[in-house]
């Protein structure tokens, strides 16, 4: 009968052939396929059957002779390794079917996966939401594959890479360990197994941060962990959720957090922002809702890591504010978890009377109050441009030295130029909302994503919720 059959062999041993591969393989007239994979299947074949076997990159080839070989009325086999429908023969198969306007039969008959067979020796990597990438850029241009390498990082997905390398490729899986380690942690796990399921099978896991590109091959598939993913008893897993469900510490509230931080992720024009402005951005977006922040947020390089730094070594005690209403939106459980104070000088009854009798705005007033007793705390404003031109002259005059200065303040007054004015101060730290917007909110979350860096990494905000 006119039929063509795609097979997907399995990654290499008789034992990860299906019965229904074999059955079909058992009653073939002919088989094409890749010259490399007869050895695996030719004692399951009867006498008479025509093998077509072919090299390399002749994959068109191949399918042209499967369907010369099916319109002459006969069951042709055409085999892939893994799973012919995942980077194989299937694809193709059906397309030529259409390209052809033929009437010969085609059924596919699904493999055991290269991923699928190096996930069972590894572990239990693929426990949750997964993805499989080719690297191979012959027939895909690079700069789709690098989005949907980006993709995959930004959805956290647990990630299986195809033709990792070859030896005309070899800088492609270096550049994919580059774009991870922007946003994973170095201690993700990585597992990575060779010619799986043959007798060549090599299996290793290590981590995102000590993979070597150079220990693998075009043979090799290789799994990258997401952010639950971790190693226990020389295994990777990645939990489905069972456990979590029982015992986790992630509250209501924190969650709807960590899926908006994750949306927003998800929808930025950039997604390879330092990790330190990125975590700022994602803040300002969440309290904002506006992606303009992603054009008009600026930090200087560094000045979130160098901040939570002097939080975390206790160096930097002390968040002073232009207004209340930053202070009320710094969070408690944070400032007490590092034992910070975030203090606001205009309830204290010594401003009004020096804004009265030196005739400047109370948050001058109480700016001026606030050198004299914390003179290298971290700044932050979000309503006054008059308090943060005072702190600008002041560090001019050499009376305070802040530890960083969070610049949002709003309005229509003198708000560009004293976001001018803190700019030239080059050895100091500073996170900058650009132009005329601005708000106590803003320079409260600022000092929120500071607080909280270490959870950067993991995407996880909200712990002091």
């Amino acid at each position: 009968m006119k039929k063509i059959i795609i097979a997907g062999i399995g990654p290499g041993s008789r034992e990860d052939i299906t019965p229904s591969v074999e059955e079909a393989l058992r009653h073939a007239d002919a088989v094409v396929g890749y010259q490399y994979y007869f050895q695996f299947i030719q004692p399951l074949l009867r006498d008479g059957c025509i093998c077509v076997d072919t090299g390399m990159k002749k994959e068109r080839q191949r399918a042209e002779q499967a369907f010369q070989l099916a319109e002459q009325g006969k069951t042709v086999v055409v085999i892939s390794s893994g799973d012919a429908g995942i980077y194989g023969m299937t694809p193709l198969i059906y397309e030529m079917r259409r390209e052809r306007g033929t009437d010969v039969e085609i059924e596919s008959l699904p493999g055991i996966s290269a991923f699928q067979k190096a996930a069972s020796l590894l572990g239990a990597p693929i426990g949750h939401d997964f993805c499989a990438i080719s690297l191979s850029d012959l027939l895909t241009p690079w700069e789709v594959i690098e989005k949907r390498i980006k993709a995959a990082i930004t959805g956290d997905f647990v990630t299986a890479i195809y033709n990792p390398k070859s030896h005309g490729r070899y800088w492609q899986i270096y550049r994919l360990q580059e774009l991870f380690l922007k946003w994973r942690s170095p201690e993700t796990p990585v597992g990575y197994v060779r010619q799986a399921g043959r007798d060549e099978q090599e299996v290793k896991i290590t981590t995102l941060g000590d993979f070597d590109p150079e220990d693998i091959d075009m043979f090799t598939v290789v799994l990258i962990g997401n952010s639950q993913s971790y190693v226990a008893d020389g295994k990777i897993i990645t939990p489905r959720g069972y456990y979590a469900q029982e015992k986790s510490d992630v509250k209501p509230g924190q969650q709807i957090m960590m899926d908006s931080f994750s949306t927003i992720a998800g929808e930025l024009r950039h997604q390879d922002w330092p990790l330190g402005h990125k975590w700022a951005l994602l803040h300002a977006i969440h309290t904002t809702a506006d992606f303009e922040m992603e054009r008009i947020l600026h930090t200087d390089e560094h000045a979130v890591e160098s901040l939570y730094g002097k939080v975390a070594s206790g160096e930097l005690k002390t968040i002073i504010t232009d207004v209340t209403m930053v202070v009320s939106g710094i969070r408690k459980g944070a400032l007490s978890r590092l034992g910070m104070e975030a203090k606001c000088y205009l309830g204290d009854p010594r401003v009004a009377e020096m804004a009265s009798a030196q005739g400047i705005t109370r948050t001058q007033a109480g700016i001026r109050l606030a050198v004299e007793e914390h003179p290298d705390a971290l700044f932050a404003f979000g309503n006054a441009p008059t308090a943060l031109m005072e702190l600008c002259s002041l560090i001019r005059k050499g009376k305070a030295h802040p530890a960083g200065i969070i610049a949002a303040p709003v309005g229509f007054v003198h708000v560009r130029e004293s976001k001018h004015m803190v700019k030239p101060f080059k050895d100091i730290p500073k996170i900058v909302v650009e132009g005329r917007k601005g708000g106590s909110n803003l320079a409260a979350t600022l000092c929120n994503a500071i607080l909280t860096f270490d959870d950067a990494e993991q995407l996880k905000p909200g712990r002091d919720l």
